[in-house]
């Protein structure tokens, strides 16, 4: 039996399991967050594990994340999580003074309102045909070359599509400090499960490629989304060796959620430049759009979506999900500029509020960053055309940041220890600033 607590000089290894409630089978892919509880202060985070094919985790950490003058050993306490989604919360358990001898930890969590893990599929569903990768020897690995093929509309063919694969684990990651060559604060957030999907016919012609939202909160402005929304697409699928590429041109698009519309800053901006005549960004549709295009490339707006996952920086334990899912494919792109609307105020309006997301998302849209994510595969099925268009629709279009994923939250954005990215207190007491500026140069 695996010792729950072992101890070498000030390193500490905590190991324990997640079992299903309902089988006492362990859980595949959970996450495990070790707190110290901290009376004076606020809890230490120690770490955070993954449980393996059996629900084993183990996390280590040193003694200088908890000791203090009055700590002599930590006193641990669990939250397990699906994503997002909270399984578990031990904060009633703690164990006290854990050491040596304390006795072996179990998890057990309720896993029937886990949306998340209700979606997942390993298994394919029959009808694959196959051979459109075939069809022309320049589509194969390892390079594949997809020119042949012409750049279509992504909702244009709908009624194309007979099969999907969903993807369940969006793995975003970014680095916080673009203009740093080292990448020190690079993050790494899950999207909201099950809004990405690509989507192709029997014999593998990929036709749509759906991309998933996210939001930030500002606390002048209330939450904003994010969306990169897919604008072309080429590509192909092949079910029989789980090889996937493609080629994509993208837009970035952040607006205001239904809630900041209700802000006072808000407000007063929106109702000054619907007054004037001006275009706000109230709603998708008139969102402030930025540019993407091949990272390292300004001239290429199309880059690829190819096997395996993304090789140009660490990926942490918990960004992974080889244990669960089907396959995995990977691609970045790199943000440009803001396109410009023909209005001095508004663009200008538009780069403020650009900025202001940056400071609250860690330069997520900065103008030169790499947005990078693995997108983790669940096995094909079939589609239901009517229910793609519902899907791209309810959620592409119209989900916010209020209310997020009908199939659970993401996760927060971690740097590569697992501790939470949080906006510098000195950039967001800039934002009032910026805000009061504006109003003063252009309503007043």
């Amino acid at each position: 039996m695996i010792d729950a607590i072992t101890i070498v000089g000030t390193e500490y290894t905590v190991s324990g399991t997640v079992i299903n409630k309902e089988n006492a089978l362990g859980v595949v892919d959970l996450h495990v967050l070790v707190y110290d509880t901290d009376f004076l202060n606020k809890d230490d985070f120690l770490g955070i594990g993954v449980t393996d094919a059996s629900g084993g985790f183990r996390v280590k950490f040193d003694a200088s994340q908890f000791k203090s003058f009055i700590d002599r050993a930590p006193d641990l306490y669990f939250v397990v999580k699906d994503a997002g989604f909270e399984l578990l919360n031990t904060i009633e358990q703690v164990i006290k003074n854990a050491n040596a001898s304390t006795p072996p930890i179990k998890l057990s969590v309720d896993l029937s309102k886990d949306k998340l893990r209700q979606l997942v599929n390993n298994v394919p569903v029959a009808g694959w045909v196959g051979g459109f990768e075939q069809s022309n020897p320049a589509f194969a690995y390892p390079n594949p070359d997809l020119s042949a093929l012409l750049m279509l509309g992504n909702l244009d063919n709908i009624d194309k599509l007979e099969r999907q694969q969903k993807v369940v684990w969006p793995e975003f990651s970014w680095n916080t400090e673009p203009d740093n060559a080292k990448d020190p604060k690079r993050c790494y957030q899950m999207f909201a499960p099950d809004i990405s999907r690509l989507g192709y016919t029997n014999e593998g012609r990929v036709y749509s490629i759906i991309c998933p939202q996210q939001g930030a909160s500002s606390p002048n402005l209330g939450s904003m989304n994010v969306e990169v929304t897919v604008t072309g697409n080429r590509g192909w699928a092949n079910e029989a060796n789980k090889e996937i590429a493609g080629d994509m041109t993208v837009e970035g698009r952040i607006w205001f959620s239904p809630s900041a519309l209700k802000n006072t800053h808000v407000k007063e901006f929106r109702g000054h430049f619907e007054k004037k005549g001006l275009p706000f960004p109230s709603t998708k549709a008139k969102a402030i759009v930025v540019q993407t295009y091949m990272p390292g490339n300004p001239a290429e707006p199309k880059f690829p979506l190819r096997n395996g996952p993304s090789t140009d920086f660490p990926i942490p334990e918990f960004a992974k999900h080889e244990g669960i899912a089907w396959s995995l494919g990977h691609l970045g792109v790199e943000i440009g500029a803001i396109i410009e609307t023909g209005f001095d105020v508004v663009d200008k309006f538009n780069q403020l509020v650009l900025d202001i997301f940056n400071i609250a998302s860690g330069n997520m849209l900065k103008k030169g960053n790499v947005l990078t994510w693995n997108v983790w595969f669940n096995a094909p099925e079939l589609v239901d055309q009517q229910e793609w268009k519902d899907h791209a629709e309810k959620w592409r279009q119209s989900i916010d940041a209020d209310h997020g994923s009908p199939d659970g939250p993401g996760t927060s954005a971690r740097y590569f220890d697992g501790a939470v990215f949080k906006p510098l207190n000195a950039f967001l007491s800039e934002e009032l600033i910026k805000i009061l500026d504006f109003k003063k140069a252009h309503l007043e």
